[in-house]
């Protein structure tokens, strides 16, 4: 699962694809049919069938009408979308349509996918909540599901062919801030196995009409500080100093002030205030940098850590917003060496590499940033696997991705990409997924990056 630092929108959110009048009639004619299933449950009427037509009225009303463009801050599963009120005793259908059209969707997809038979019973179950509370929760093997899906469904990571390997830990009964954090500790922990990288998701209460869930601030749960000098030069990564400087006013002390401070986990427990937690070494998992031919890579005191554990994300399935849920996968080598250490606005490594290796940097001619840029690839590959750590590189990432698309086409799914996001930062035509072009339809359930959690990311704002 790729790093995501480098860009700052994350996945782009999708328009809804029905118009108001036509899921209103939609979710009419579905009111009627879970009225009459729910009806039946109570019976004891055993099998349970919908009306006629439904599917036709489903695929014209999918999940995607329940949820909203991106740079939208208020939607499904957002606690601002939600009438708090209560049912109405005269009519007892859900005050959110939406909502229920992209539970009902989920729920029909989920058994469908996993052969569980008739959905009729859990739609039932699921309407009279939604009715009831104006959310739902979604069971156990929901989740996992929904959380395994959204991986297979995001179309900017290249490294899907695992989907179906994402371990899910459930933890939506926590909401206090130090529980949350202790829970992201374990989770670095039981991901990093010591260099065996397990994809890995922890999930914690999502936002429900009465209360928003946890946030946490942090864009990824290990982030290097970045801190400003009088002169303006950054020492460690330029990304996260608003990061670092929200931490210094909500109590943090700081580092030892090398590149590579690890910042405290800024968490915000439901109707709390955001607060710092520093990580315990035993949690963050570091490869020291060096290279097989030079040695003296190793006075450049590099390092990086080994768990890319996104933590802005929002998860969103069927409807319900969990925007506490980091996960991660392992690294490939490129987010590393051609963005993190490389890019410009991060830590700019190659002219320093160029000057080492006596490279000529009077003239891009010279080709030096691609040299450089090659040399300090080749490094990281070489140090996280001296070190026994899990990374990938693109090359076989690449080929990986295509087995993915073709098991997911002989399964008769259909595979978004993002071309500018699946060609990796460098030797893009010598990869396979370079030569060709890919559907860029967005499906759910998904990850998404809100604005407002990169706002949070920024140090920009206190709530």
């Amino acid at each position: 699962m790729p790093d995501t630092p480098q860009r700052t929108d994350g996945p782009a959110g999708w328009l809804d694809r029905a118009e108001a009048r036509d899921g209103a009639e939609a979710w009419d004619r579905e009111a009627r049919d879970v009225g009459a299933a729910r009806d039946a449950v109570a019976r004891g009427d055993g099998a349970v069938t919908w009306g006629g037509g439904f599917q036709e009225r489903h695929d014209r009303c999918p999940e995607g009408a329940a949820r909203r463009h991106a740079s939208a801050p208020a939607g499904i599963g957002h606690p601002r979308s939600f009438d708090s009120r209560g049912p109405d005793p005269r009519n007892p259908a859900p005050r959110t349509p939406e909502l229920w059209l992209a539970a009902s969707g989920f729920i029909r997809d989920h058994h469908a996918e996993e052969r569980l038979g008739d959905p009729a019973a859990r739609l039932a179950e699921a309407y009279a909540e939604i009715a009831d509370t104006g959310t739902y929760r979604h069971t156990e093997r929901e989740l996992t599901f929904g959380a395994r899906v959204a991986w297979r469904n995001a179309n900017r990571c290249i490294g899907r062919l695992y989907w179906n390997s994402l371990h899910v830990r459930d933890r939506r009964h926590l909401t206090a801030a130090e529980d949350i954090a202790a829970a992201c500790t374990d989770h670095l922990r039981e991901a990093s196995q010591g260099g065996r990288i397990r994809p890995l998701i922890t999930v914690f209460a999502p936002d429900a009409p009465d209360r928003p869930g946890p946030r946490i601030w942090n864009e990824q749960l290990i982030r290097y500080a970045g801190y400003v000098q009088r002169d303006g030069r950054v020492v460690g990564d330029p990304r996260n100093e608003g990061l670092t400087a929200l931490a210094r006013r909500l109590g943090w002390r700081g580092g030892d002030g090398t590149p590579f401070d690890v910042l405290p986990l800024i968490v915000q427990g439901t109707d709390d205030k955001p607060r710092c937690f520093d990580l315990p070494p035993d949690a963050v998992l570091e490869v020291p940098i060096e290279h097989e031919d030079h040695d003296w890579w190793a006075g450049l005191r590099l390092r990086w850590h080994a768990v890319p554990a996104l933590s802005t994300m929002c998860l969103e399935i069927g409807g319900i917003c969990y925007q506490a849920a980091p996960f991660n996968g392992w690294y490939m080598g490129t987010e590393i060496g051609a963005r993190n250490l490389a890019d410009t606005d991060r830590y700019d490594l190659l002219p320093r590499i160029a000057e080492r290796l006596g490279l000529d940097t009077t003239s891009d001619r010279s080709l030096w940033k691609d040299r450089a840029l090659v040399e300090l690839n080749r490094a990281v590959l070489f140090s996280f696997d001296r070190a026994g750590v899990t990374v990938t590189d693109h090359h076989t990432e690449s080929r990986r991705f295509l087995t993915h698309l073709d098991r997911e086409e002989r399964k008769g799914r259909t595979v978004g990409a993002d071309w500018s996001w699946i060609v990796p930062p460098i030797s893009g035509s010598a990869t396979p997924v370079f030569h060709r072009t890919y559907d860029t339809t967005e499906s759910t359930p998904a990850y998404v990056q809100h604005p407002e959690a990169l706002a949070r990311a920024s140090g920009e704002f206190l709530v």
